[in-house]
């Protein structure tokens, strides 16, 4: 379920992983830890800022549609009681 990522985007994070351990915790991990790390991120994280992102995107468009609604109504002619 996880998007793609490709070659550029893995080999970033990899690096950006083995930086921050370096930097926040002196280690230094190897590729393969660094692989091990990413793989639990997009497992076990990653779902929940995704499902958070969705929820978002969800309200967004909702409030779009009742915007498109409101305006529509406004376009509404009276009508002339006899």
């Amino acid at each position: 379920m996880f998007y793609k990522l490709s070659k550029e985007q893995h080999e970033q994070m990899i690096g950006d992983i083995q930086s921050f351990f370096f930097n926040e915790r002196d280690e230094e991990l190897s590729e393969f830890a660094a692989e091990r790390v990413l793989e639990f991120i997009k497992e076990s994280i990653a779902p929940h800022f995704y499902n958070a992102a969705i929820s978002d995107a969800k309200t967004v468009m909702e409030q779009q549609v009742l915007a498109i609604e409101e305006e529509i109504l406004t376009l509404e002619r009276p009508l002339r009681r006899k």
